[in-house]
């Protein structure tokens, strides 16, 4: 049988769930390592890694003080759960109009919970903001989004990562990813999964060729070994940064597939790479 891989309650763009075998196969971290991650997003990998010590960086303060309050207690999935049944109800009921004020209610207090609830009822499952840094996805259209079923799996969610938490040291940090990358050294793995080149705007993840060339100076600066998450090629194009930037790498693909909207047509596949510093062979995911 498949080894389980767990997800975290957050969804986010480009979420590597699928690609969590392969790059387990890939990583040896054990516990005399520091695991890092600079462009955390949801936090996937590192929730499957498990490592015993870890830092989790991003951009996004939002997600970051979400998981902060569940490492200090003050959100627990008790909580979770409550607030998802009353929030639930009550979007049940009003339906647009109760997501609206709690995305009002959000860009103004920035509740955590409040941020875990537009996360879950969006279009999507999006994440984005504007340039003034408010959350501006629209509704998602879906009442009766939390029945039951739906809000236990989220408070599952929630739970296995408070699990987590509470038998391993893990920091999170919203900062640049120049500053996290410069907490490494030799006794650090560092998983990067920056946004990919001519990807949206959310204002928070924006990406650049500047920026990549940064990150990878700021990765062989760093001592530590290193896993880059990025894309290859697709119907359409190649990344031509494979070979410029990265191209000194080892690179091991995997063939993924992006679901944008909900009709065939829209179903891309996409070569993912996972470029590396370190000699290895996978093993088998």
């Amino acid at each position: 049988m498949s080894e389980k891989i767990y997800v975290p309650p957050f969804k986010t763009q480009g979420i590597k769930t699928k690609l969590v075998p392969l790059i387990k196969a890939t990583v040896n971290v054990d516990d005399s390592i520091t695991w890092i991650e600079p462009f955390m997003g949801s936090a996937v990998v590192g929730l499957n890694i498990a490592p015993h010590k870890a830092i989790f960086a991003d951009l996004n303060p939002h997600i970051i003080n979400f998981y902060d309050q569940l490492k200090n207690g003050s959100i627990t999935s008790a909580l979770v759960r409550a607030y998802l049944v009353e929030q639930g109800s009550l979007l049940s009921e009003k339906k647009e109009e109760h997501y609206y004020f709690i995305r009002e209610r959000f860009n103004k207090e920035h509740n955590p919970l409040d941020f875990l609830f537009l996360n879950r009822s969006c279009f999507n499952g999006m994440i984005r903001f504007n340039k003034g840094k408010g959350y501006n996805v629209p509704y998602g259209h879906k009442s009766e989004r939390f029945a039951k079923a739906y809000v236990t799996k989220i408070v599952n969610q929630v739970a296995h990562f408070e699990q987590m938490l509470g038998c391993n040291d893990w920091q999170f940090v919203c900062q640049s990813f120049e500053d996290t990358i410069a907490l490494a050294d030799e006794n650090s793995f560092i998983y990067c999964d920056p946004p990919y080149i001519g990807r949206h705007v959310d204002y928070y993840d924006s990406w650049n060729e500047e920026q990549e060339e940064q990150l990878k100076t700021a990765l062989l600066s760093s001592g530590a070994r290193f896993m880059l998450s990025t894309w290859d090629f697709n119907q359409y194009r190649q990344n031509p940064y494979i070979n410029t930037i990265w191209g000194m790498y080892q690179k091991i693909t995997q063939e993924h597939f992006y679901f944008v909207g909900g009709h065939e047509e829209n179903r891309n596949s996409m070569m993912e790479a996972l470029l590396i510093n370190y000699a290895t062979t996978p093993s088998s995911p």
